[in-house]
């Protein structure tokens, strides 16, 4: 056991940052965006007892001075919002805790600190080096020890050849403390299995419909069966199919090829029904009545649809570390490293695929489905933090109202994960989760980003970066956002010393 904690520490060390909680935290005069999707409303007091939200006070109106005395009393800590917008904390749906050991390369305080320093105070962590691991993890940070967001631990499900193993597998990982399973395939017999057995234990299941398995499971199968929810995309289309059961793979195809996984996966929905079709409706149909989930992780495949703008993004020189820039670069090993020589015709099928997708997406969304925000950053080209931020303007891109993004990834993140009790929206009673940032993020996403969006200052005549999360607050502790990502950029700054890697040229140039 004492071993076993000392390898925690030694990947995540014991909190240095944030400050609290406190018996009486008072943030003044902000705006709220709820989370429910209502439109922003204030100025507002929002009291924070320990780790809850205590009250919430409208204080005044916008435009006019908010009189004193109708303000809750002091606090032990002030934080003035004047101006500010004030939302739940962000939960991701899909992440995964890396370590130095890795392909990638990259320490989970990295990944946490870009998190959190983009207001994502929950994440789903779908494998992540075994269940103890994530599940130690998740320990840490429910007890605010570490740096972290809070985690739900989905353990992936592997390695097991036999209905009676899949059972055994699901028992331990509720054993070892895991709040779900995450699903790549498996035979019909030990897939169905091990569904049927994780809905015995109470676990949560999500699942990426590998292609080596879509055949017999595409998300018709699988939800009917009992699977919760979906990664991506795979096995959308697959159900959709009306004319073939297997997608029209070349005859020189090999999975393992990765250009060729990625480049045939982004020519799969223009095989698929049409929008509004019958088969397009009645699988959407079947899906809403399961009350399946939908997290579409749209982000973590735009390079494939723009290669150069994920490949030179504005954070990448301050904020990526170099062994993660060498994990993106094209390499037949590693996964999501396809540019082995990826062409016009690849990128402008992905834009076909997207909007088939982003239309699917949508409109379950628009019928009462629902649809949560995951990232899967650490892989092509998206990074942590800022990929969470990508996949905000990818749902608007979809048609989502900027409101209904939010929504997306606060309560009915809460919902899917099945904790929308205790997070998700800011309401009286429930933890204090909380993101705090100067600019209406209603009008312009991307003040979201660290790297803040691009503004003219009239009084000035001159350009700036405005935004970037000011405050993140989780369980009633109080993060410096700002000085969260500046610790980051220090980590690259060492790594690239010490790689001998020029601090004032683009990675691609460098190395």
């Amino acid at each position: 056991m004492a071993s076993a904690a000392a390898a925690e520490k030694r990947e995540v060390p014991d909190r240095a940052e944030g400050d609290g909680q406190y018996k009486r935290l008072i943030l003044r005069g902000g705006y709220v965006i709820d989370g429910t999707g209502a439109p922003p409303f204030g100025p507002v007091d929002i009291v924070v007892e320990k780790d809850r939200i205590a009250e919430i006070r409208n204080v005044g109106t916008p435009g006019v001075a908010i009189d004193p005395k109708n303000r809750p009393q002091p606090g032990d800590r002030e934080i003035d919002v004047q101006g500010k917008y004030i939302m739940p904390g962000f939960i991701d749906l899909h992440s995964h805790i890396h370590s130095l050991d890795s392909e990638q390369g990259v320490s989970p305080e990295y990944i946490f600190k870009l998190q959190l320093g983009h207001g994502i105070t929950t994440i789903r962590s779908l494998g992540s080096g075994g269940d103890k691991r994530v599940v130690g993890f998740k320990r840490r940070s429910a007890m605010n020890e570490i740096t972290a967001p809070r985690i739900v631990a989905f353990p992936m499900f592997y390695g097991v050849t036999s209905p009676e193993a899949a059972r055994k597998r699901v028992q331990e990982i509720k054993k070892n403390g895991a709040d779900g399973i995450k699903f790549f395939g498996a035979p019909e017999e030990i897939l169905w299995a091990a569904l049927d057995e994780a809905k015995k234990q109470g676990l949560m299941t999500t699942m990426h419909h590998a292609q080596l398995d879509v055949t017999h499971a595409n998300v018709l199968t699988t939800s009917a069966h009992g699977l919760g929810s979906m990664e991506h995309w795979y096995g959308l289309p697959e159900a959709l199919f009306e004319d073939k059961v297997i997608q029209n793979y070349p005859t020189d195809y090999i999975y393992n090829n990765e250009q060729d996984r990625f480049s045939q996966a982004g020519r799969l929905w223009k095989q698929a029904a049409k929008p509004g079709s019958k088969k397009w409706n009645e699988v959407m149909d079947t899906l809403l009545a399961r009350d399946f989930a939908l997290d579409p992780t749209f982000t973590i495949y735009l390079a494939s649809r723009d290669l150069m703008r994920m490949s030179r993004a504005v954070w990448h020189d301050e904020y990526t570390m170099p062994n993660l820039w060498e994990f993106y670069r094209p390499n037949r090993e590693s996964h999501g490293a396809f540019w082995f020589y990826w062409t016009t015709q690849d990128e402008i099928e992905w834009k076909n695929n997207y909007k088939l997708w982003m239309q699917f997406i949508n409109e379950y969304k628009n019928r009462g489905g629902k649809v949560g925000l995951g990232s899967d950053t650490g892989y092509i080209y998206s990074l942590y933090g800022f990929g969470y931020i990508q996949e905000m303007e990818l749902m608007q891109e979809a048609g989502f109202h900027p409101l209904e993004v939010i929504r997306a990834a606060t309560q009915i993140g809460a919902q899917i994960i099945k904790k929308d009790d205790e997070i998700g929206t800011l309401q009286v009673g429930k933890k204090a989760d909380i993101v705090i940032v100067d600019e209406n993020p209603v009008h312009n996403l991307k003040v979201l980003y660290g790297t803040g969006a691009i503004k003219l200052n009239d009084s000035t005549g001159k350009v700036e970066r405005v935004g970037g999360v000011r405050w993140t607050i989780k369980d009633g502790i109080v993060y410096d956002a700002y000085a969260l990502r500046e610790d980051v950029k220090k980590m690259v700054r060492d790594a690239k010393n010490k790689a001998g890697i020029s601090l004032d040229k683009p990675l691609s140039v460098a190395n």
